[in-house]
């Protein structure tokens, strides 16, 4: 049977949009080359699984159509000038780095290789970037802070404990962001006395919670970060071990023990990441590229834990969770 012609005419631009697609998606013969650093290793990096997870549902499969090189610093800052050096000489496609405070390591390495950023960090305060929609030079990627975060959550917990009135805040002045100011400024509104406990490293942590012990720390709100991710539950086991509430920016705090957390949702923003790749490795140039923040944010809310603080949460309060622990 022979096709009329408007049908023969249709069906041969419909093959040729589908071939233009698939050549657009992924060009024919065509290995992407990646290096991605990490702070940990593969196998412990919370984050890399949602990024690989990203790349498949962008039709990038490792070992068919992309090759990744990984180099791992294994939790010892000491390394990672060495291995973002090691990185760069293998002349990937596109540089990922896990962790923010890795990346200026990479960028006195290469001007001019393609980095896409993971970052619990403020990247303009850092100096990673210019601005977040025009971040200019090489690097681009994804953000994990919100201006309009920290205020929220010391919001929340006062919801929760209307008597509160000294909080103590776990936070890490390496670590550049606006939280902990922000933090602050919700707190002189709210009518509650804010106590800085300052960590910088592991050995830190037993001076601050003496300290908040010794000034009765009504509860305890930390900020958000892979230092103190790494020493998630070290923290949870203080702030029980007081019977004082615990407030987090990370749902996996809040599963791990602490009354409620509110943010955004990591593995959405990592995915997001691989989106960054992919634009690059179809020719954008990453100081182009606007460095993504989270515009939806989970109140997560562990019930558990407030029954053994022997808290009676709102049904105000509740109704506004986005995930509730029993």
């Amino acid at each position: 049977m022979t096709l009329p012609r408007a049908a023969l005419v249709g069906a041969l631009a419909l093959g040729l949009l589908a071939a233009s697609l698939a050549r657009e998606a992924q060009p024919a013969g065509k290995v992407a080359r990646l290096g991605v650093l990490l702070f940990t290793t593969p196998a412990a990096d919370p984050n890399l699984p949602a990024f690989l997870a990203g790349l498949r549902d962008l039709g990038y499969v490792e070992g068919r159509n992309v090759a990744i090189e990984y180099r791992s610093a294994e939790g010892r800052p000491e390394r990672v000038g060495a291995l973002a050096l090691q990185i760069v000489s293998l002349k990937p496609d596109v540089v990922v780095v896990l962790g923010g405070d890795m990346v200026p390591f990479v960028r006195n390495a290469t001007a001019t290789l393609p980095i896409v950023m993971l970052t619990s960090q403020d990247p303009v305060e850092a100096g990673a970037v210019a601005t977040f929609a025009r971040p200019g030079g090489n690097v681009t990627g994804v953000a994990f802070v919100s201006s309009e975060t920290a205020g929220k959550r010391l919001q929340f917990l006062k919801e929760a404990v209307p008597s509160l009135t000294r909080v103590a805040v776990l936070w890490t002045p390496d670590h550049p962001d606006g939280e902990y100011r922000n933090t602050e400024a919700t707190a002189r509104r709210l009518g509650i006395h804010i106590q800085s406990l300052e960590v910088r490293g592991p050995g830190d942590f037993d001076g601050a919670f003496q300290a908040a012990t010794r000034e009765r720390a009504e509860a305890l709100v930390v900020v958000s970060g892979r230092f103190m991710n790494a020493n998630r539950l070290r923290v949870v086991e203080f702030a029980s071990k007081q019977g004082i509430p615990l407030v987090t920016g990370w749902g996996p705090w809040a599963r791990a023990g602490s009354l409620m957390s509110y943010g955004p949702d990591l593995d959405v923003l990592v995915r997001r990441a691989a989106t960054h790749v992919d634009k690059i490795l179809k020719g954008a140039k990453p100081g182009d590229l606007p460095v993504e923040q989270p515009t939806e944010f989970e109140l997560v809310i562990n019930m558990k834990s407030a029954k053994a603080l022997g808290l009676s949460i709102p049904s105000s309060l509740l109704g506004r969770a986005d995930h509730i622990i029993e």
